[in-house]
């Protein structure tokens, strides 16, 4: 098909060379595209080479500590992604004797794997055709053929995978998955493309009916909560302080933090105090409390904006369990935290 043609012929001269892409091995592929889910190609290359430096084979992620994988995978976000490819790959190398599946129904059984990573793997390892279906193929295909469905939906997958199938080569499924995402990723891109020199400016529907900012069509997302988070930094006679793991469900799982206090609004100095006052660090005199941000740091998650502030709070004696600052720095930490410990607490 002609549109098939030219997008493969656009891929082979204009595709990047990104490390995970010169491979057929399920391995590296697996990794790169759990990583590229929710993040960026630029962001998402120095972790997949930390990764398969720290672990060269899925035995080697296997082998690791759950603390391990957290720390390297440190300000990547969506945390639930490596405490998953961890399971996996400690599924893969003790049940499966290191062999991930070869195709696509098996690659959905395993932890951590929709339908789009399944079909990314079977395609590129073992060239199944299968077609892959994430926001770059919604938009290319939307745009093209002016499909006005909306991609929020659950019905409208199916009818972008089977319009991708149908165009798809059934001899060389591989190079037309990779080509359809690099060509959302790298032309036909979300906000003002440069439709003037597009390969398909002649014949994409959308440009010929001034539509191309239109589509694709995705009705809103749920409202963003706010949430305020007060951080209690601790400091002992001796310089120790203490963290604790997040152990419940929500973000950040599994990961540390500081003492948290979480209220309703954004509280001033007074408050905070008195809270500190009645509710923490009953068997410590507190000497002083004093606020490290005046301004409180906006983080902003797909789903909420926390607007979180960092209260220094020296007591007498000594904690229970007090850590020094070289062995916070061993621990995994949501980014925001990591970024606050290496530039506040040297």
């Amino acid at each position: 098909m002609i549109f098939s043609n030219l997008l493969i012929r656009w891929y082979l001269q204009n595709k990047r060379n990104l490390p995970w892409r010169n491979t057929t091995n399920s391995y590296p592929i697996w990794l790169s595209e759990i990583m590229l889910q929710q993040t960026r190609v630029a962001q998402g290359i120095p972790y997949f080479l930390s990764f398969t430096t720290a672990f060269p084979t899925v035995f080697d992620l296997a082998a690791a500590s759950e603390e391990q994988v957290l720390k390297l995978w440190q300000g990547l976000g969506y945390y639930s992604r490596a405490r998953n490819l961890h399971k996996t790959a400690q599924y893969i190398a003790n049940d499966l004797n290191g062999i991930f599946p070869d195709n696509y129904k098996d690659l959905l059984k395993l932890k951590g794997i929709g339908e789009y990573t399944a079909a990314a793997i079977a395609s590129f390892s073992h060239n199944e055709v299968v077609p892959v279906v994430d926001g770059n193929v919604f938009r290319v295909l939307s745009r093209y053929f002016d499909i006005e469905t909306d991609i929020v939906q659950a019905f409208a997958k199916k009818e972008f995978a089977a319009l991708a199938f149908e165009l798809m080569p059934k001899d060389n499924p591989a190079i037309f998955n990779q080509a359809i995402m690099e060509f959302g990723a790298l032309q036909c891109v979300p906000k003002s493309p440069n439709c003037g020199i597009c390969i398909f400016n002649e014949s994409c529907a959308a440009l010929q009916k001034n539509k191309v900012d239109q589509l694709p069509v995705k009705s809103k997302k749920l409202k963003v909560r706010n949430r305020y988070f007060n951080y209690l930094v601790v400091a002992d006679e001796m310089g120790n302080t203490i963290i604790q793991k997040r152990m419940g469900k929500g973000i950040w799982h599994n990961l540390y933090e500081f003492p948290l206090m979480e209220t309703d609004k954004e509280e001033d100095f007074d408050c905070i105090t008195g809270q500190i006052q009645h509710n923490f660090f009953k068997d410590n005199i507190i000497i002083s409390v004093l606020e490290y941000n005046e301004k409180s740091i906006i983080h902003k998650l797909s789903h909420q904006h926390l607007h979180i502030k960092f209260w220094k709070v020296k007591i007498e004696g000594t904690i229970e369990n007090g850590i020094d600052a070289e062995t916070l720095r061993t621990f995994p930490f949501p980014i925001v935290i990591h970024n606050f410990i290496e530039k506040e607490l040297n």
